[in-house]
């Protein structure tokens, strides 16, 4: 028996789950930037974001994007950051107070209640964060109404299932161990915009037009870099952790978990490109610890992810 969808406990859960995971997440700052860079420049530039802007930053998480629209903007324009996690905007408002962005403010807030005045912004943006809205309908209504008459909104999604096999294979995975149905029609989820015309029918349902649609090829590079827990190992197996897990304990350390998993990757110079693997630290509380791999997969095969990129026109 399939249980109905609570949309108020989802949001609840959601905020939770950021507000534990909010560190962990801007860890993963420069992988993101990589990864989501070209998209978030194309997002930005969709959304004509320049000079003097006004900009509004819906599910802004850790502010990648937040503080690339800043530098767009200048002094003279000013970038509000919001999410639903306290947490998570608060790192975002740390970053640029640390990289000396005074037109950046951060707000904790609801994107299906946007506490902001009628056409007060420019431009809204999101990056990743429209496909977890559970009444996406109302988010989008409060977006258009929060934009100034010609003004745009650029978000990021994900495309379909098949392109994100990164993403969409471990999701598959836990969902075939724990019994779960596929999801169903309407519910928030990484690839619930991704379907051919499915974000532009939202977008045109909630009164935006001259819609544009862009497919950017977005590969997840994982880069070896020195590490000390993998000072033990050769030359070719010394790797960092690029996933972030939970840390190993100390000897006679007791309660916490004793052992984690990184995706991380290696120079393969006799390949024809390089390769990506699971490793786990294998510990010895005699020594440090060596990373063993567990499996791999071709790169390119396996974690390409086109996003897409749409840009909208408000129109009166």
């Amino acid at each position: 028996m399939t249980s109905a969808f609570d949309p108020a406990a989802y949001k609840e859960t959601t905020r939770l789950q950021w507000q534990e995971t909010a560190p962990a997440w801007r860890d993963w700052g420069p992988l993101l930037e990589s990864w989501l860079g070209e998209a978030t420049e194309l997002m930005l530039d969709l959304a004509g974001i320049g000079p003097g802007m006004k900009v509004l930053d819906v599910a802004a998480g850790a502010g990648g994007q937040t503080l690339k629209a800043a530098r767009r903007v200048g002094t003279s324009g000013a970038v509000l950051a919001t999410d639903i996690s306290s947490n998570i905007i608060e790192l975002a408002a740390r970053d640029a107070r640390a990289a000396g962005l005074s037109n950046v403010a951060a707000r904790v807030m609801d994107g299906e209640n946007l506490d902001v005045s009628d056409a007060s912004f420019d431009a809204v943006i999101s990056r990743v964060g429209l496909i977890y809205f559970p009444d996406r309908a109302r988010a989008l209504q409060e977006i258009r109404r929060v934009l100034r008459p010609g003004g745009r909104i650029s978000t990021i999604v994900y495309s379909t299932p098949e392109a994100n096999g990164f993403f969409s294979i471990p999701i598959s995975i836990i969902r075939r161990i724990a019994g779960l149905p596929p999801p169903a029609p309407g519910i928030p989820g990484p690839f619930c915009l991704g379907g051919p015309g499915v974000l532009e029918a939202a977008y045109r349902a909630a009164g935006f037009r001259s819609i544009v649609v862009r497919t950017v090829q977005a590969p997840v590079r994982l880069h070896r870099r020195p590490s000390a827990c993998a000072s033990s190992a050769s030359p070719s197996e010394r790797s960092t952790p690029c996933w972030p897990g939970p840390r190993t304990r100390s000897a006679g350390e007791p309660g916490r978990r004793s052992s984690a998993r990184w995706l991380s990757s290696r120079d393969r110079k006799a390949s024809s490109g390089p390769a990506s693997c699971w490793w786990a630290p294998r510990r010895s509380d005699a020594g440090p610890q060596r990373l063993q791999p567990v499996t791999s997969a071709p790169f390119g095969a396996f974690f390409t992810q086109p996003s897409t990129s749409l840009g909208m026109r408000r129109s009166w």
